[in-house]
């Protein structure tokens, strides 16, 4: 499998290395290296403020989701990083899975909300996103819209929706649904969804078409519609956000996550930024900029555009038993993949 870090393709390496200032008494043992899978723009906003801080130097090493976590796992006890940040809960599994991740301090995983940790601490929830049905206001209005992201996959829908089922987020979604609802359920719904929905590659894309009439609706992260929003609105002006609540597989959040590297040879810097991040500096930056994602944090605000965390009516996922392979075998039988 290619991964984003293969010495094989070390020229066309996708790093995004941040060089950050800081004071000219820090030591080399002050630094951290992230293999990061979240956005670029966020995790450098938080690796710029937590430098500021802290003066501990931040490297930051860009990439997708699983594709870091199968680096990760081939370098073992050898790889280089310190901290790994994703997009999507599965991926920390997938390296949890085989004991590569250091605990995470208790004082940290308390910072953030019940449910947004595994069970075994072993990683902590930094930022979460939810599950909506971006549909085209033009063409439907809020009685016929799916009262279940489950009544995608009947007759009625065939030919008017699309999703992205190649990425990480989808996956996510197919794996909460997997949890809640079982193998038998989740095949048939993978089932209906090849034979209604048209894959389109990417959310912002599938989000786009809504936009343009190609289809009625979209499943897609929240995030997505309200950064569109915040910037010229073109892609957005005929779509709204449907949120499925009533804990409908649908309304799953998904859970961008931190875990340190057992291998790690700045665990105490790493603890540090973890706790940076989950805490009031971390969160704030949630707050106040520009990735629309939901702060995780106790008591912490996330920024107003956005639906209440409470208010999305989420099921309960234990985040640790998403299981990505078997998600991946499921869309590949369906014919999704």
């Amino acid at each position: 499998m290619k991964t984003a870090f293969s010495l094989a393709a070390g020229v066309a390496l996708a790093f995004s290395v941040l060089a950050l200032s800081s004071p000219a008494s820090a030591q080399v043992a002050d630094s951290l290296t992230i293999y990061n899978a979240q956005h670029e723009g966020l995790t450098k906003e938080w690796a710029k403020a937590f430098t500021e801080e802290t003066g501990i130097v931040v490297t930051i090493r860009q990439g997708s989701d699983l594709e870091i976590a199968n680096q990760i796992v081939q370098e073992g006890a050898n790889s280089p990083a310190d901290v790994f940040l994703t997009e999507n809960s599965p991926a920390m599994v997938l390296v949890d899975g085989k004991g590569l991740f250091a605990p995470i301090e208790k004082a940290t995983l308390d910072q953030v909300l019940p449910g947004f940790h595994p069970a075994n601490g072993n990683w902590v929830g930094i930022a979460a996103r939810s599950t909506v049905f971006a549909y085209d206001k033009t063409k439907l209005t809020e009685d016929k819209l799916p009262k279940s992201m489950l009544d995608l996959a009947k007759p009625e829908w065939k030919g008017r929706w699309t999703a992205s089922p190649s990425g990480a987020d989808f996956q996510a979604i197919v794996g909460a649904l997997l949890q809640l609802k079982g193998e038998e359920a989740t095949a048939a719904w993978l089932k209906g969804m090849k034979e209604n929905a048209t894959p389109i590659r990417g959310n912002s894309t599938a989000m786009k078409a809504v936009n343009a009439g190609q289809f009625e609706g979209a499943l897609i992260y929240h995030y997505y519609y309200f950064g569109d929003v915040a910037k010229t609105g073109e892609n957005t002006k005929n779509v709204g956000m449907h949120y499925f609540k009533n804990q409908d597989p649908g309304a799953f959040v998904s859970i961008s996550g931190g875990g340190i590297l057992a291998s790690s040879k700045h665990k105490e810097q790493a603890q540090a930024f973890l706790k940076w991040v989950t805490g009031k500096g971390g969160q704030k930056v949630l707050r106040d900029g520009t990735s629309f994602e939901y702060a995780v944090g106790k008591g912490e605000a996330s920024n107003k555009a956005l639906t209440p965390i409470a208010d999305l009516q989420a099921p309960k996922v234990e985040p640790s038993t998403l299981n990505n392979a078997k998600v991946t075998d499921m869309m590949t039988a369906a014919g999704l993949l």
